[in-house]
């Protein structure tokens, strides 16, 4: 039987996925404010933020993609039940994730619940274990990768304990491994090297943001060690950080290295989060979900990508990331 991968509207065979963002976010939502203080969150106008929110992921949908990979996970604002009521609207495949979105600290329940000989599983692990074979927030939807974080600060304390958790949890399900970086201080090769330690084959691994760095050596290095890089932050194109044609240069070049087949291609967008006063965050005109069809594409064919090239970046890396599966 061909494998399948869990998505919000249940399981899909790999090969149907499609055109794949692998880096997105839909909803950011402070939960506990959202249920205390609804004016200041999503809840607040929720029904114009939903309309607004399945108009975009039709504008996906219509642009080619067939299927985004939300990595919203606790820390950052997932909601899924939310994310769901979405996508009884949207013919768009979307791949819930678990994790946690940190830079240094875990949440006091974690903090606070550390393992120990008698009882020696993290109960990080337990509730990225949860979240893939259980499902979330009683809706059914089940976890079909993890994602966690390593930022400036470097692998703290906290970060070593979720990078570990995360590490057990992918051995023990199966379902691969993205994460967050600071590409400028090499993070990448820190979560390399401990999910090493933790026995992960590496090329289940997807290491993000790589094209924010414009050092090939950082970026080959990486892939030489089995794992994929995202280059998942276009057009994200704000002051101090990299635009479209150094982006597209990025990518261009290590295609013409043979790496077209450990990159992946993504915005890092979300379409509301209450982490902003007006919901949208900022305003930059690239930086939406379309971007990388509209735009994206064509420039790298221009700078000489093969459209073998490129299928295998939208669509045959994605395939491969989710159709190794199995514990191990």
């Amino acid at each position: 039987m061909a494998p399948t991968v869990q998505t919000v509207r249940g399981p899909v065979a790999v090969d149907d996925l499609g055109m794949t963002l692998m880096h997105e976010h839909i909803v950011n939502v402070n939960a506990e404010v959202n249920r205390d203080q609804p004016a200041m969150s999503i809840d607040g106008n929720r029904a114009a933020i939903f309309a607004e929110v399945v108009a975009r992921l039709k504008d996906v949908a219509a642009a080619g993609i067939s299927t985004l990979v939300d990595l919203t996970v606790p820390g950052h604002g997932r909601d899924v039940a939310f994310v769901q009521e979405v996508n009884r609207h949207v013919d768009l495949h979307i791949v819930a994730a678990t994790g946690i979105y940190t830079f240094n600290e875990i949440p006091k329940m974690f903090h606070y619940r550390p393992p120990t000989p008698s009882s020696p599983r993290d109960a990080l692990t337990e509730l990225f274990v949860r979240d893939i074979r259980d499902g979330i927030a009683g809706t059914g939807v089940r976890a079909a990768i993890i994602k966690v974080a390593t930022d400036r600060l470097g692998v703290t304390p906290d970060i070593d304990r979720v990078l570990r958790a995360a590490a057990v949890a992918h051995r023990e399900t199966g379902v691969p491994i993205t994460t967050h970086t600071a590409p400028a201080e090499r993070t990448g090769l820190d979560q390399q090297r401990i999910f090493a330690e933790e026995g992960v084959d590496l090329s289940r691994v997807i290491i993000g943001h790589c094209g924010d760095a414009n050092d090939q050596d950082y970026l080959r290095t990486l892939m030489d060690r089995g794992s994929l890089i995202g280059a998942d932050r276009f057009g994200l194109y704000l002051p101090g950080r990299l635009g479209l044609p150094a982006r597209v240069d990025i990518v261009a070049d290590l295609c013409a290295l043979g790496y077209s087949d450990r990159i992946v291609l993504a915005h890092d967008k979300t379409i509301y989060s209450d982490w902003w006063d007006d919901g949208w965050g900022p305003q930059v005109p690239e930086w939406t979900h379309t971007h990388i069809s509209t735009a994206v594409l064509p420039a790298l064919r221009e700078r000489g990508v093969t459209e073998e090239q490129l299928d295998q970046m939208m669509v045959g890396n994605p395939r491969r990331v989710f159709a190794a599966q199995g514990g191990y």
